[in-house]
């Protein structure tokens, strides 16, 4: 459980980051560019919904729209009624009509009585100052409705034109409906449909609505998608009015001077006109196709959990597993956003995301640094076994596969032993025998070590070294003599040092053999020991057990290897134990 303990405690950490960050929605700008990216794609637009606009080309032609008189509109909506059966379904005017001009007054208004599928558009004026409601909720009242002017007003159906903008200044949200003075009060777009439903017999639907009353909207078309015609074309007669039959017509702003445009979702290099805005607002009422903002205490529980869980599942997997696994989850992650938010309901899309990712370089990171302290681990106690040296290169590469349960290798083996330790431990103190003993472990391995042979182990007083294994060394054959050598040598200076201290002498018997063996783990689960077994090793311990003090005896076969590379004597075929056949032995005396 104490091992398990830290992975927990991330788990926890995880989750709780993933929670509060969606509960607070401390980074909204970020998630808002995500949301954006995620749901607002351009899902193609309603033909039937036309934009007439007060482009640029009419108001070189007309003059600034303040100065027109309101004969214009009257003029456009006889127009477009022209047809006959084949007018306009309904004639949207996006154009703040408030206050009475001039006799073009009179025109519109008897222009929109007669055609009988006008709507018009109002302006909502909010108090600068918060309210709190009943529900506790803060909220700006409504503290005053411009409206067309009475004679419009009285014959044409009205909406509210305001839409809302977040704190980034883009609209992805509006209020459908506000109340004032007792009276409900629907966005423009709202009253285009609900006269569209009463003169073709559909069934009206409603907007869903969050606790604070906003409806997220899901932009069908770009700025420009929608079919727009200059407003000046249509009066001139350059358009056939049966170009708009059983149509919605939109007529508004389509001039950057008007100051009419906005910042939208769907697309961030370039602003939408207001009159776009509600043709997209229009077409999700048409299609049903709203979203809310779902409640992210729920959703913050559930992606907290999950985040836990994957957390858990990285810090146990591969890299490469928990590549997969995060590339699925964010998949998984990415499709139940986008199937939640065509269903209406949305939720916050980057915080998940940037958690697991967080939390699957953590664990990335983590891994390598255990991994590292493991190697350097494991280096420490090659250093105990093998040459400084054959550590620093096995460093470079980073090659540590070492085959388990054993393989065959062609190696050297050398035995050495103290000739008369036995006898010697019994004359002196323990601690002058343990003394002896670690001087003489010192230098062996020493020699061993300087000649990158690998210590294979201590038994008793003699010590057992190999050289290729368990990693690939050249010309181990001659490095092991000249390690047996070197211990000869180094025995001859510390007799007299033990004579001096102890009143004994020390001296050393070596064998060396050459041969294939196996090496590999030796024991079980439990306790294992990597070493050498077979008949090499087996020579290699007969021929340091025949050797005299300050004698090196050496196979046949070794000698055969290095004859040209080192002085012997014959020492004559002898018989091991063990052995039916005795074995050629030589004295190794020198180096060539």
């Amino acid at each position: 459980m104490k091992k398990n303990l830290p992975i927990v405690i991330e788990m926890i950490i995880a989750g709780m980051l993933v929670f509060l960050l969606t509960v607070t929605g401390l980074f909204s700008s970020l998630d808002y560019i995500a949301r954006d990216m995620l749901y607002q794609r351009p899902r193609g637009i309603d033909s039937d919904i036309k934009i007439i606009g007060i482009d640029e080309k009419t108001l070189n032609e007309l003059g600034p729209v303040q100065t027109w008189s309101r004969s214009y509109y009257a003029d456009l909506i006889t127009k477009l009624n022209s047809a006959g059966d084949s007018k306009p379904l309904l004639i949207g005017l996006d154009i703040i009509l408030a206050g009475e001009v001039d006799e073009g007054d009179t025109a519109l208004a008897e222009a929109a009585a007669a055609s009988r599928n006008v709507v018009v558009v109002d302006h909502l004026i909010y108090d600068e100052r918060s309210q709190v409601g009943a529900d506790g909720l803060t909220y700006k009242p409504v503290k005053n409705v411009e409206i067309a002017y009475p004679a419009l007003d009285t014959v044409t159906a009205s909406g509210y034109c305001n839409v809302a903008q977040d704190s980034d200044g883009i609209v992805r949200k509006i209020i459908p409906e506000e109340n004032y003075n007792g009276e409900t009060h629907y966005i423009f777009s709202k009253a285009l449909y609900d006269r569209y439903c009463e003169l073709t017999g559909a069934e009206k639907r409603t907007a869903p609505r969050d606790k604070y009353g906003w409806t997220l909207i899901n932009y069908s078309g770009n700025s420009g998608d929608y079919e727009c015609i200059s407003m000046v074309d249509v009066l001139n007669g350059n358009i056939d009015p049966r170009a708009f039959s059983d149509s919605i017509v939109l007529v508004g702003a389509y001039a950057p001077g008007m100051q009419d445009n906005f910042k939208v979702p769907i697309s961030r290099h370039r602003e939408m006109y207001g009159v776009e805005v509600h043709a997209n607002i229009l077409q999700s009422y048409l299609q049903g196709r709203f979203s809310i903002s779902g409640n992210p205490t729920i959703f913050g529980l559930i992606t907290a959990a999950i985040a836990m869980l994957l957390h858990l599942l990285f810090r146990k997997l591969k890299v490469w597993q928990g590549v997969i696994l995060l590339i699925a989850a964010l998949a998984a992650f990415v499709i139940t956003c986008v199937t939640l938010n065509n269903g209406g309901l949305t939720f916050s899309v980057v915080y998940f995301p940037i958690i697991i990712l967080i939390s699957y370089v953590y664990s990335v990171a983590i891994g390598y640094i255990r991994e590292q302290a493991k190697r350097k681990k494991v280096l420490e106690a090659f250093r105990k076994y093998v040459a400084p040296q054959v550590v620093e290169e096995i460093a470079k590469k980073g090659d540590f596969n070492i085959k388990l349960g054993g393989e065959n290798r062609d190696i050297a083996v050398l035995f050495v032993d103290i000739r008369g330790f036995t006898t010697m431990s019994e004359a002196l103190e323990p601690e002058q025998v343990v003394a002896i003993l670690n001087e003489y472990l010192a230098l062996t391995t020493e020699s061993i070590f300087k000649n990158s042979g690998t210590l294979d182990k201590f038994v008793g007083d003699a010590t057992m070294a190999v050289f290729n294994s368990p990693f690939d060394l050249e010309d181990y054959e001659y490095k092991a003599v000249c390690a047996a050598l070197d211990i000869v040598a180094g025995g001859e200076r510390i007799e007299e040092k033990f004579m001096k201290e102890y009143g004994r002498s020390v001296g050393f018997g070596v064998g060396v053999n050459v041969g294939p063996a196996v090496v590999g783990n030796v024991g079980c689960d439990f306790r294992m020991d990597f070493t050498a077994i077979g008949d090499t090793v087996n020579t290699a311990a007969r021929l340091e057990a025949n050797a005299k003090k300050g004698q090196v005896l050496i196979s046949d076969v070794l000698y055969e290897r290095l004859k040209d590379r080192i002085e012997v004597n014959e020492v004559g075929e002898i018989p091991l134990k063990g052995k039916s056949k005795g074995v050629f032995v030589y004295e190794v005396t020198g180096l060539k």
